[in-house]
């Protein structure tokens, strides 16, 4: 099934609907696939969110100026760096809205059919571990928006010997997996690939 823009109410007045095509429902992916025998993990932490509005759930906060700013920038430099491929992003609204200033930058990157998974709504690196387990093995590459502290906790246990200390607000890392398998992900089994942070552009 396929989300297209305002037949969700929740989703369908955002400009993230308009600037990054559609998002299919979890659950919906491609079988029967050979399977590699190394993954492939890009991370990016959302953009700089906004707390000018202290009644809003931390669910709907959008993007303040600097991550309205930073998205973009990371979009442009992000399309010389990695391939274009579908995002499974946070329900978050600040998430959803850094894939639709991602797809700004990157306009490749806009028409691709891209997932919202409520369980990346999370700031647990435990609850993030046990999703990446739970992965469809034909799947060889995963590009996910999410949260802190979970992502900076992931890329320690996966990496530890190159994981940064914090990964910033649209803070993005590119990790090789030695696995075949999502359920074998194991502390140690990743390497760092690529680091790159907004103050860098």
């Amino acid at each position: 099934m396929v989300i297209t823009p305002g037949q969700d109410g929740r989703r369908g007045d955002l400009p993230l609907a308009a600037a990054c095509g559609m998002f299919v429902l979890v659950g919906d992916c491609c079988r029967n696939l050979p399977v590699s025998r190394v993954k492939n993990l890009y991370l990016l932490r959302h953009a700089k969110s906004s707390w000018a509005e202290p009644a809003l759930a931390d669910h709907d906060r959008p993007l303040n100026r600097r991550g309205t700013r930073d998205a973009p920038r990371m979009g442009a430099a992000l399309r010389e760096l990695m391939p274009p491929l579908p995002a499974t992003v946070s329900t978050a609204l600040r998430a959803r809205l850094t894939l639709a200033g991602l797809c700004e930058g990157w306009p490749e990157l806009a028409p691709l059919a891209h997932r919202e998974d409520a369980e990346l709504y999370t700031f647990s690196e435990d609850e993030l571990w046990d999703w990446l387990r739970g992965q469809d093995d034909a799947v060889s590459q995963l590009f996910l928006i999410g949260h802190n502290p979970a992502l900076t906790g992931l890329l320690a246990r996966l990496a530890p010997d190159r994981a940064p200390d914090n990964l910033p607000t649209a803070g993005y890392a590119a990790l090789a997996l030695d696995l075949a398998h999502w359920r074998h992900l194991a502390p140690g089994c990743g390497r760092v690939e690529r680091l790159l942070f907004p103050r860098q552009l």
